[in-house]
C-alpha cells in the first residue's frame, strides 16, 4: 500500500480471480540479534528477490545533517570488509541480477533479483555491507558532488519541487518531515566522511532492521541463510527515539514562490490525522476514499470539474491522501492554471469540489468504481513478487501486521458515502491549510533543460 494513497495508476476495469494474498504466504521470523527476518514463497518464476529494509531514513536526521541517511545509501555501494567501491553492483551483475536502493523520510532500502540459485551469494553481500560498510575518505569526496547534482536536477531544476521543498519547511515546525530527504545544499556542502559513518554505526543495527526474501524459495532454508549470514551480525541497542510532536496549527499558513517557469503552481496542504492501527476506527480510511473520488480514476471530480469544458480554470489537477507514515500526514490538492486563469481561481476551484462533496455528499458508484479499481490493483500487484516484497517490508516499517493489506482493503471497502461527506466537511478549514503558490518567471533560454521530476519523497 502506498504512503500517499492514490488510485490514479490502478488497473481500469473488474479484477480478476482472487489470488492468494502475500500476507497468507509469508512468514515472519526473528534472528538471535534482533533482526526480524520475513519470507514469502512464490513458485511461479525461479527467482528470488531479497531486500533489506533499515528503519532509518531522514526523520532520524538531525539539523545541520540533513541528507545524510540518503548519502549513506551511496556511500554502501562503495564498499566493505570484504569488497571494493563498486564491486558489489558488479558482482550482482555477474550473478545475472538487478539491485538499486531508495531512501525516504522513514526508510532506507536494498534489494536484488536474482535467479533463485544466486541467493546464498547476495545474502552474504548484502550482509556483509549491512555490518561492514566501509570506504576510503576520497569516495565520499566524489560521492558527495553526485549527491549534489542530483539535488540540482531533481529540485534546484524543478521550481515544483522547490516549492514543494519550502510548503513542506512551513507546514512542518517540530516534525523531521520539514527537511528534505536528499538534504538541503548547504548541509551537504558541510557533511563529512565522519557523519555518514556515524549514521551508518547509530542505526544500521539488527534490531532496526528486516530482511524480506521473497520468490521460489523454501521457508527453512532461507531460515538458515539468515541465520548464517544475518543472524551473525553482532546485536547492539536500537537507540533511543525522542518524540517531535508536530504542534497543532491555529491559523492559515501561506507562501509564495517566484522561480522561472512555464506555468504557475498552486498547492494545497492540510493536516490530517495519523493512523496509528490498521484496526483503529479513524476518519482516515473515509479521507483516502475522499482522494480517490476527487482523482482516483479518468473522469474524476476534479478533472471533469476543473479541467473539462470552455469555461476550465486549470489544465491539470490532483488530489493526494497522506497514509500511513512515521510522522504528521496530510491531504494535497494541486493545479495548474489554465491560460489567463489564475492561481487564485485554481485553489477556490479545487476548494469548491471539496466543499460540494461536504454540501451533497457522494454517489454509492462512484465509490464502487475506485473500490473496484482498487481491487483489481491489489490483485494485479500480486503478479510481481517485487511489488509484494515491498509491501511486506513497508508494512514492517510502519510496524504493521503481515496481513495489513488485506485488513486495509477491508477498511476502506467499509467507508459509506456518509463518512466520505463527513470528513469532507471536517477537516479543510483554513486553520489546518498551507498553501503554496508558484509565480512564474521569464525562462532563461541559456539554462539546461530539467532532468524529469522525483517525487521528494523518494530518493534513489
Amino acid at each position: 500500500m502506498p504512503v500517499a494513497w492514490s488510485a490514479q495508476n490502478a488497473v481500469e476495469g473488474q479484477p480478476a480471480a482472487p489470488a492468494t494474498s502475500a500476507a497468507a504466504r509469508a512468514q515472519q521470523f526473528t534472528l538471535a540479534n534482533g533482526m526480524t527476518l520475513i519470507v514469502l514463497p512464490d513458485r511461479r518464476a525461479p527467482v528470488a528477490v531479497q531486500m533489506v529494509w533499515v528503519r532509518a531514513g531522514s526523520v532520524e536526521e538531525v539539523d545541520g545533517t540533513s541528507g545524510v541517511a540518503h548519502a549513506l545509501e551511496h556511500m554502501m555501494f562503495k564498499g566493505s570488509a570484504h569488497t571494493r567501491p563498486g564491486e558489489f553492483s558488479r558482482k550482482v551483475a555477474a550473478l545475472g541480477g538487478r539491485e538499486n536502493a531508495f531512501t525516504t523520510r522513514d526508510y532506507t532500502g536494498y534489494y536484488q533479483q536474482i535467479p533463485v540459485g544466486k541467493l546464498e551469494e547476495v545474502m552474504k553481500l548484502e550482509s556483509d555491507r549491512f555490518a561492514t560498510n566501509q570506504w576510503p575518505d576520497d569516495e565520499f569526496k566524489r560521492e558527495i558532488e553526485v549527491v549534489k547534482e542530483e539535488r540540482r536536477m531533481r529540485t534546484e531544476d524543478q521550481p515544483r519541487s522547490l516549492l514543494g521543498e519550502q510548503q513542506n519547511a512551513v507546514t512542518f515546525i517540530a516534525s523531521p518531515y520539514r527537511r528534505p530527504v536528499v538534504g538541503w545544499m548547504s548541509d551537504l556542502d558541510a557533511m563529512t566522511a565522519q557523519d555518514v559513518r556515524d549514521f551508518h554505526q547509530r542505526w544500521y543495527v539488527p534490531a532496526n532492521a528486516a530482511l524480506v526474501v521473497a520468490g521460489d524459495v523454501d521457508v527453512d532454508a532461507v531460515r538458515r541463510l539468515a541465520d548464517k549470514y544475518y543472524g551473525a551480525i553482532a546485536a547492539r541497542p536500537v537507540p533511543e527515539r525522542k518524540p517531535r510532536t508536530e504542534p497543532e496549527q491555529r491559523g492559515l499558513r501561506r507562501i509564495e514562490f517566484k522561480a522561472p517557469a512555464e506555468q504557475a503552481f498552486v498547492s494545497l496542504a492540510f493536516r490530517m490525522p495519523q493512523l496509528r492501527s490498521v484496526d483503529e476506527d479513524s476518519d482516515v480510511w473515509a479521507l483516502v476514499v475522499l482522494s480517490a473520488v476527487l482523482d482516483g480514476y479518468s473522469g474524476a471530480r476534479l478533472e471533469r470539474g476543473l479541467t473539462q469544458g470552455p469555461d476550465r480554470v486549470a489544465d491539470s489537477v490532483g488530489a493526494y491522501s497522506g497514509f500511513t507514515g512515521r510522522g504528521p500526514q496530510l491531504f494535497g490538492l494541486q493545479g495548474v492554471p489554465a491560460s489567463g486563469k489564475t492561481p487564485e481561481a485554481v485553489e477556490a476551484a479545487l476548494r469548491a469540489e471539496v466543499a460540494r462533496i461536504a454540501r451533497e455528499g457522494v454517489s454509492p458508484s462512484e465509490l464502487a468504481r475506485v473500490k473496484t479499481q482498487w481491487e483489481a490493483s491489489e490483485t494485479y500487484k500480486r503478479d510481481s513478487v517485487m511489488a509484494q516484497a515491498r509491501e511486506l517490508g513497508a508494512n514492517w516499517i510502519q510496524g504493521l501486521p503481515l496481513d495489513a493489506s488485506d485488513r486495509i482493503m477491508a477498511r476502506l471497502n467499509a467507508v459509506t458515502p456518509e463518512q466520505v461527506k463527513a470528513v469532507a466537511g471536517r477537516y479543510f478549514g483554513d486553520d489546518q491549510l498551507t498553501v503554496a503558490t508558484l509565480r512564474p518567471l521569464p525562462l532563461d533560454p541559456n539554462k539546461r533543460k530539467p532532468a524529469a521530476t522525483v517525487h521528494d519523497g523518494e530518493m534513489r
